[in-house]
């Protein structure tokens, strides 16, 4: 406890690599949360020792393969009700994965524990620039209270500058 400013965590973890399953890193890192404005994303500061697979090659692969499209991608349902990815979704999966980290943290209490369930609905977006822009509609489980919570989130990539969230909120439950 830090009187007047927040709680703060020390964690010391180990961190799979999501492509990777036998590959670990250490990590530790440090959280704060706000008990001012609970509409502050907590503080983080992280250390990682070690590396995690380099996904260079893949990411061009999935660049080339979606700018190369005649049509805009669209996709529902990722994974699907019995819980599988096709290979050729599991970029745009991963790719929402990384999106949704960044919006989970951004909307996170001490209270909260928000997990990627679903794509409802996932609109590429042509763009005249070198970036990939989709449009998601996903499904966040929050852990605590068991609810599943529609969020639109605007997402622009490119394999050598990284995801931006460029846009996000919250639905209403019957979107």
């Amino acid at each position: 406890d830090i009187d007047d400013v927040g709680h703060k965590y020390h964690l010391e973890l180990v961190l799979e690599d999501v492509l990777d399953k036998d590959r670990t890193v250490n990590c530790t890192a440090e959280v704060l949360y706000h008990l001012s404005n609970k509409s502050i994303a907590p503080d983080v500061q992280f250390t990682i020792e070690g590396e995690l697979k380099n996904t260079d090659e893949a990411d061009n692969i999935f660049y080339n393969r979606i700018k190369s499209l005649e049509k805009e991608l669209v996709a529902e349902n990722i994974p699907d009700s019995h819980g599988n990815v096709s290979p050729e979704m599991e970029p745009i999966h991963l790719l929402a994965w990384v999106a949704s980290g960044y919006v989970i943290w951004q909307n996170s209490t001490e209270n909260t524990k928000f997990q990627l369930a679903q794509i409802k609905h996932v609109k590429q977006v042509k763009r005249s620039d070198e970036y990939l822009q989709f449009d998601y509609v996903i499904l966040l489980h929050e852990m605590v209270s068991q609810e599943i919570i529609p969020w639109q989130m605007t997402v622009l990539w490119h394999p050598q500058h990284g995801v931006q969230v460029t846009q996000d909120s919250r639905q209403p439950k019957h979107a």
